[in-house]
């Protein structure tokens, strides 16, 4: 063992010495290596960076609620027009599973009416969105407030003129005021201001997010728009299920409730779609498995690139260093010394490549993450693969001619000149 841990030091101390001889064909070595571990490396890191954060997104909508829509989370391209006469959730859905819904814990209802403007003396936002939310809207989506509150008991059950506001829509109209209590115009009515959004962070795909948009209670929206509409933008019945209740339960028992509710025939089809996040995220875990394999293959063309211009600085190595490698074997050098010492230089050529490129991908990933505001970064698991596939191209690459070096007959060696 002391033999060969010798061996190995001696190794590594003469594979830094050829290296620093041959500064041109290290270089040009370890430009292989490093671009072909900073391609795949590269890729990897960013597809994990964009699945971590959709997936994060993602959450927010709850594992444990579904959705109730007029449209499934789907492809429906084939029987688009069998969804389009369906009618929207209403109100009286919403009515009818919060009475009757023994395995929810939470319901709650919004409809997004479509654009609207709001003033306030000479500012005005267009294309704001207006949504009438029930009284559980703020607890289903967890809102948090950069001011105020959202609407009392008392507010909602008498559709009283309150309003909330998205982060951007009090930023531009309020600019360095302050929105708690000022009176803003929608449609003409007059609305106080009592809360403000907190700003929507900066995700990739961000399904709360609420900038833009202005909400107003249920009761008091019936005012300012048809909810009962099929030309609403959106309307949706939202059910967070109970502790320790499977989601296919809580659909269940909804899907008794609604067919009940609506009067459908046994034989009749459901005229609405009970969503959940599961069926979004099916749909994600394609998308990254391809994103995935084609960083791989990618990875793998470069990686190919930088092992073919190892191999060929190992066979230049070999080369030069055949009266050496007699004598060596000559003195009573084992082959498999000599086999050991080419390995281990080939596997430190790639090892320094390898490190170089993974250095490449978190500059770039730094970059990126500042100029972009979207984080970019590189994990363990990354890096121990880099490291890993640098090991591994040093070992295919150098194999063969180490081999021929271990080969060697000491008396022919010596005799190259």
């Amino acid at each position: 063992m002391r033999t060969i841990l010798k061996i190995i030091r001696e190794s590594i101390l003469q594979a830094f010495q050829q290296l620093a001889g041959n500064k041109l064909r290290t270089f040009l070595s370890l430009l292989g290596i490093s671009i072909g571990i900073f391609c795949i490396i590269g890729v990897l890191s960013a597809v994990d960076s964009l699945e971590d954060n959709v997936r994060g997104s993602l959450e927010k909508l709850g594992n444990d609620v579904v959705y109730v829509k007029k449209w499934p989370w789907r492809d429906i391209s084939d029987s688009w027009w069998d969804y389009i006469k369906r009618p929207n959730p209403d109100y009286a859905d919403y009515e009818a599973i919060s009475d009757r819904a023994k395995t929810v814990q939470l319901t709650s209802y919004h409809a997004a009416v479509g654009f609207r403007t709001v003033k306030f003396k000479s500012s005005s936002v267009e294309r704001t969105v207006l949504i009438a939310a029930s009284q559980e809207f703020d607890e289903m989506f967890r809102l948090e407030f950069e001011q105020g509150r959202y609407f009392s008991p008392a507010e909602y059950f008498y559709g009283s003129n309150k309003v909330v506001l998205g982060f951007k829509v009090a930023e531009e109209l309020f600019s360095e005021l302050d929105p708690i209590g000022r009176v803003v115009k929608i449609q003409g009515k007059k609305y106080e201001v009592i809360g403000v959004i907190e700003k929507a962070g900066d995700d990739l795909i961000n399904p709360l997010d609420f900038d833009d948009t202005i909400i107003v209670t249920y009761n008091n929206g019936r005012s300012l728009a048809n909810l009962k509409a099929r030309y609403i933008f959106d309307t949706s019945v939202t059910i967070k299920a109970a502790d320790g209740v499977p989601l296919e339960n809580v659909k269940d028992e909804v899907t008794g409730i609604l067919r009940g509710h609506r009067r459908l025939k046994p034989l009749q089809d459901d005229d609405f779609s009970l969503n959940e996040l599961s069926m979004v995220a099916s749909f994600f875990d394609n998308f990254f498995f391809v994103l995935n394999m084609l960083g791989i293959v990618i990875g793998i063309f470069a990686i190919l690139v930088g092992a073919v211009s190892v191999s060929n600085i190992m066979f230049v190595s070999v080369k030069e260093r055949t009266n050496i490698i007699g004598v060596k074997k000559a003195l009573g050098a084992k082959s498999f010394m000599v086999l050991l010492e080419f390995l281990i230089e080939a596997i430190i050529l790639c090892l320094l490549g390898g490190a170089i490129g993974l250095l490449l991908v978190y500059s770039i990933m730094q970059i990126l993450t500042n100029a972009i505001g979207f984080e970019l970064y590189i994990d363990l698991g990354n890096i121990f693969l880099g490291v890993g596939i640098s090991v591994f191209i040093g070992v295919f690459s150098g194999f063969i001619p180490a081999l021929q070096a271990a080969r060697m007959d000491p008396v022919n060696a010596m005799r190259q000149q």
